[in-house]
C-alpha cells in the first residue's frame, strides 16, 4: 500500500470527498485492537512508517496536507474516482481509504448502483467479525449513504 505521492491537480469533487472522510478518520489515533499502529488523518504507521513520523512532529494543519496528498495520489487516482459520476467518485474514495484500493475496485467492478456498493461494503465489513469497530464502520456507511443521497 505505500508508495509515491503522484500527481498534483486536484479534481472538483477530491476536496469534497476528503472533507467527508477526515470527519471519521479524524486526527490522530492509536487502538490496541487496530493492526495498524499509530494512526494520523487516517493514515497508519503500518503502510506509511515515514510519513507518519514525519506527520507526528507535525502541526495538525501540517499533518493534514501531507495526508492530503498521500490521499489524491494513493487513492484517489489509483482508484480512478475522478473518472466516476458523483456520487460514486466519494463513494469510491471513502471505501479504498476502509477497505482498500483493490477491494474498492472490486466492489465498483460488482456495480455501479451506489446503494449495492454500499451493501456490499456492508457485506464485507461483517465478513471480518471484528464486533469492536463494527458500529462505526455501520455508522460511517450510513452516514456515507446520506451524504450520497443529497447529490
Amino acid at each position: 500500500m505505500s508508495g509515491g505521492i503522484v500527481g498534483t491537480d486536484m479534481d472538483s469533487n477530491f476536496d469534497k470527498a476528503l472533507t467527508f472522510t477526515l470527519k471519521w478518520e479524524g486526527y490522530k489515533s492509536n487502538h490496541e485492537a487496530d493492526p495498524g499502529g499509530l494512526t494520523i488523518f487516517g493514515i497508519s504507521s503500518k503502510y506509511w512508517p515515514k510519513e507518519v513520523a514525519e506527520m507526528d512532529k507535525l502541526s495538525q494543519n501540517e499533518a493534514r496536507e501531507i495526508a492530503k496528498k498521500i490521499y489524491k495520489a494513493n487513492y484517489w487516482d489509483i482508484a480512478k474516482c475522478g473518472e466516476l459520476p458523483y456520487p460514486m467518485d466519494i463513494i469510491v474514495f471513502d471505501t479504498a481509504i476502509n477497505c482498500g484500493v483493490s477491494r474498492a475496485i472490486k466492489f465498483g467492478a460488482l456495480t455501479f448502483n451506489w446503494t449495492d456498493y454500499l451493501f456490499n461494503r456492508l457485506e464485507y465489513y461483517n465478513s471480518l467479525r471484528r464486533p469492536i469497530f463494527m458500529a462505526g464502520w455501520v455508522n460511517r456507511v450510513i452516514d456515507l449513504y446520506r451524504y450520497a443521497k443529497q447529490a
